[in-house]
């Protein structure tokens, strides 16, 4: 069971633009250089385009193609990229009903993407906030948020992580209206709403259960979520992700890890609409190596040991003025 929560990383950042298909195939590049195993995965079930930066026009078989049945096992529908060691499965395009697929459908892809041979497994998610977006996120214990020096993309990106948060907490306590009441209230607070932070819900659920509480605590101290800023133009722009971690820590009560940076690449940003040449030419380029430090990365997180970590975590309370500052 290790084995199949390490290899799952998925790249997500709220609204598109910000280059995540782009990550996407770069950084599994990269670790199919290093030796790795890997399969990419586009998420997006109504407008996928990873399919295309690796040089398939018209893939020979889909998403669609394992959700409705026409194949036994996702095996079938892993295509071969430019790129040696690494396979796809692309994803769907405009196809009515694929876009949001029922609660089975997602349980059911989660549950063959587990038999997937590969050491390393990236899922490029579709823009956005959708439900349908956030589970694929909340599915892989490894998560990327890509996002760009702007400050729209701060802000998207943000608000991606707090989404996907309160979503982790209302699966966790659907089954208690007590506690959900409390948590809506938090996570689409109004002006003048008295719980404008996670210590005051963690102090709220406690009045209600303390065993509740210490379940909130519990998801908290494990929420996993790693910052990537793309498009970096100045050196200046290499700690803008921590504005982000800033608010998420004093706001949301997470740790948010920077995993590092991409600069802005003429190269590569000139090859987008024939990358599949990109790749097969092997082309070194300015971010050539900020990819591979990030895949090496993953390695190391891949490696080392999966710890429990039970001690309790303080909250701060209250919302920076960092927040309205600069955001």
């Amino acid at each position: 069971m290790e084995d199949i929560v390490n290899k799952f990383w998925a790249i997500g950042g709220g609204k598109g633009g910000v280059g995540k298909s782009v990550v996407t195939v770069m950084l599994g590049t990269a670790l199919a250089k290093l030796g790795k195993k890997v399969v990419i995965v586009d998420a997006d079930l109504g407008g996928s385009n990873l399919h295309t930066l690796v040089g398939i026009r018209y893939p020979a078989y889909t998403m669609v193609d394992f959700l409705k049945k026409n194949v036994l096992s996702m095996d079938e529908i892993l295509l071969d990229t430019p790129v040696e060691n690494m396979k796809i499965i692309c994803g769907a395009d405009d196809i009515l009903g694929v876009a949001n697929p029922k609660h089975v459908q997602k349980v059911k892809i989660f549950n063959h993407l587990k038999n997937i041979d590969a050491d390393i497994i990236l899922i490029d998610l579709g823009a956005g906030a959708s439900f349908t977006t956030i589970d694929f996120f909340l599915f892989a214990p490894n998560r990327i948020v890509v996002l760009t020096p702007q400050v729209t993309s701060l802000q998207n990106a943000y608000g991606f992580i707090k989404s996907s948060l309160y979503r982790a907490l209302s699966k966790e306590f659907s089954k208690f209206p007590e506690v959900m009441d409390l948590i809506n209230r938090a996570g689409f607070s109004t002006q003048g709403e008295k719980l404008d932070s996670m210590a005051k819900l963690h102090e709220a659920v406690r009045c209600v259960d303390p065993e509740d509480a210490e379940k909130l605590m519990s998801l908290l101290n494990h929420f996993n979520a790693n910052l990537v800023v793309n498009m970096m133009k100045d050196s200046k722009e290499k700690n803008i992700s921590q504005i982000v971690r800033s608010v998420a820590k004093n706001y949301l009560g997470i740790e948010i890890e920077d995993f590092g940076s991409i600069q802005y690449d003429k190269v590569l940003d000139a090859s987008i609409n024939n990358m599949a040449a990109f790749l097969k030419l092997d082309q070194k380029s300015p971010s050539h190596y900020n990819f591979y430090d990030i895949a090496l990365a993953i390695i190391r997180k891949q490696k080392a040991a999966v710890l429990a970590d039970d001690a309790p975590m303080a909250l701060p309370v209250g919302e920076p003025a960092i927040l309205a500052q600069t955001l």
